[in-house]
């Protein structure tokens, strides 16, 4: 079977890459690694999706698949009264995760292992962030969906992006009947970023 961002065990070999970037106006260092996403750079969907939210943050985040970390590193960086959670279903990911915060210098965040919040079973967050795997198809995007609604405290915020080609309009839709209040809170080159509150 052919590994995907999203496998929880990837099974295809090592090829580990290092990369610099500009991320809010801060440079950031991250090792990536083959059967992980976007591995050659922080890829457009999650750079509007930083450059869109209200920076900083405060209270309990939560970075829905984190992959190698950019969402939950950069928002940690620059919000220090932040407490910040990163999961992901891919243990490769998980791993690079946690190097690469203590290569960009965060502490304090939790990074684990998760399929969709599974593992947050009694827990609820202020604000979650996703740049959801499309490519896992509906069903599975649809479920995190879901699984957000019932960890979102009340008046939390839920920011994501998706591409209106792979569905954006159509999520939507679905949001408006797990939040109270669901917007476009910015558009560029095709992708949306969707502000909802519960």
């Amino acid at each position: 079977m052919r590994d995907h961002y999203y496998s929880r065990d990837p099974q295809s070999a090592h090829k580990t890459h290092e990369f610099h970037t500009e991320i809010g106006g801060r440079e950031f260092t991250f090792t990536t690694d083959s059967g992980v996403f976007s591995k050659l750079g922080v890829d457009y969907g999650t750079r509007v999706l930083l450059e869109s939210l209200p920076l900083p943050l405060s209270g309990d985040v939560l970075d829905v698949g984190c992959g190698y970390g950019p969402i939950g590193i950069a928002v940690a960086v620059a919000s220090p009264k932040a407490r910040v959670t990163m999961i992901d279903v891919n243990r490769r990911a998980i791993e690079l995760c946690r190097l690469n915060a203590e290569k960009n210098g965060v502490s304090g965040v939790s990074v684990l292992e998760s399929d969709g919040l599974s593992q947050l079973t009694g827990r609820a967050f202020d604000w979650v962030l996703t740049n959801p795997p499309i490519r896992a198809g509906k069903r599975t995007v649809y479920r995190l969906l879901r699984e957000v609604s019932a960890h979102l405290r009340e008046g939390g915020e839920f920011w994501l992006v998706i591409q209106k080609k792979q569905g954006a309009p159509s999520a939507v839709k679905k949001l408006r009947t797990l939040f109270a209040d669901v917007s476009i809170a910015s558009r560029h080159k095709g992708y949306n970023v969707i502000r909802c509150i519960r």
